[in-house]
């Protein structure tokens, strides 16, 4: 194991960008994720104006974090003929100045588009000429507000978890998209992911503009499947309610023969798979390989394991993640900061104190 951290030492030397000041580069190290308030919600006015607010992004600072991610949806920003949503665009303004002062960084993500969801079948955005503009046009919206804040205190994060059915798609619109920004911004640093969820299989697909180093390349990492969506009403492991563990053997072949028959085929693949630190870290080589070649940094926008999932094991992978993340000089933003899923704080405001001191890089290893 030792060898494979000495090789990622030298892989991880990324690349600066000469033309700036050390305070002028966009850096990040870690975070976390600002869901449900201006993305992936129902809450309106008053609800959503006191989900998240200046004492969060205190608490988020006091915790030792050094930025958010912000997702934001385009059904939150704007109405369906592109007219801004003033009271959303005050609320991310607001919370970008928020962070300014409490000294955390910021990258505002184009998280859900009408035109595309992650998880959707149809996705007009990858057939239609027309909701490829209007991509474009939020960007040069957004611009209009965002671009006053300063280099090292923002970035842009073209489009969340792209799912086009030819890679091709994904970098023929990246391009394009990134130029629209570019012609605004020329040094503003823009967040790329690779195609199909910005999973780590896809990344040598995943075509980046050249001679450009305000880039930061992104990967989400929700890895076994088993464990990080345990029992999630919105996948089909809703039905799977058997065992399942980390690190080691995630489901043994004994314990699959005593499911019930409607349920094995939910979780066939995973008989007799094994998962462990030096597993997960091998499977991120390819978003490794892509920023050594490109003298870019690398970040995890993404990672988390659900509420309802074993605890124990939950609580080693999170450990593991953080160690890995530490010895690679990956920057990380866990999923998320509140919610009752997958938060750092629950919707009532209680803290998960044993989560949170672990993705703060301020838990010693559990011992097995």
């Amino acid at each position: 194991m030792m060898a494979i951290f000495i090789i990622l030492a030298s892989t991880l030397s990324f690349g600066q960008n000469s033309k700036q000041t050390d305070f002028e580069k966009f850096e990040v190290k870690k975070g976390t994720n600002i869901a449900h308030w201006l993305s992936q919600t129902k809450k309106k006015t008053e609800e959503r104006t006191k989900f998240f607010t200046k004492s969060d992004v205190k608490k988020i600072a006091d915790l030792g974090f050094d930025h958010i991610r912000l997702p934001i949806d385009e059904e939150q920003m704007w109405d369906e003929n592109g007219n801004r949503y003033e009271d959303a665009f005050q609320l991310m303004e607001d919370c970008v100045n928020w962070c300014s002062e409490y000294g955390l960084k910021v990258i505002v993500d184009l998280h859900i588009l009408r035109s595309h969801h992650f998880n959707a079948k149809v996705k007009p955005l990858w057939t239609s000429t027309l909701e490829q503009e209007k991509f474009f046009d939020l960007w040069r919206d957004l611009s209009k507000t965002l671009k006053k804040y300063p280099n090292h205190l923002l970035a842009y994060e073209l489009m969340n978890e792209a799912v086009a059915d030819d890679h091709n798609d994904w970098n023929k619109l990246l391009v394009s998209a990134f130029s629209a920004i570019r012609t605004l911004e020329p040094e503003r640093t823009i967040v790329i992911g690779s195609n199909r969820w910005q999973s780590v299989e896809t990344f040598d697909a995943l075509e980046v503009p050249l001679n450009d180093k305000n880039i930061l390349l992104s990967f989400h990492f929700y890895k076994p499947f088993l464990l990080s969506h345990y029992k999630t009403h919105w996948t089909p492991l809703k039905e799977y309610k058997g065992p399942v563990h980390y690190p080691g053997i995630i489901l043994t072949e004994k314990e699959f023969k005593k499911l019930p028959q409607a349920v094995k085929p939910l979780v066939k693949k995973w008989v007799n798979v094994e998962f462990n630190k030096v597993i997960l870290l091998k499977m991120w080589q390819k978003p490794i390989q892509k920023a050594k070649e490109l003298g870019l940094p690398l970040y995890c926008g993404e990672f988390g394991i659900i509420s309802d999932a074993p605890q124990k094991d939950s609580i080693i992978w999170y450990e593991d993640m953080i160690e890995l993340f530490e010895e690679t000089g990956i920057g990380y933003a866990n999923w998320n900061y509140k919610s009752d899923e997958f938060g750092l704080v629950g919707n009532d405001g209680n803290k998960k104190q044993k989560l949170i001191t672990i993705i703060s890089g301020k838990k010693t290893k559990t011992k097995l």
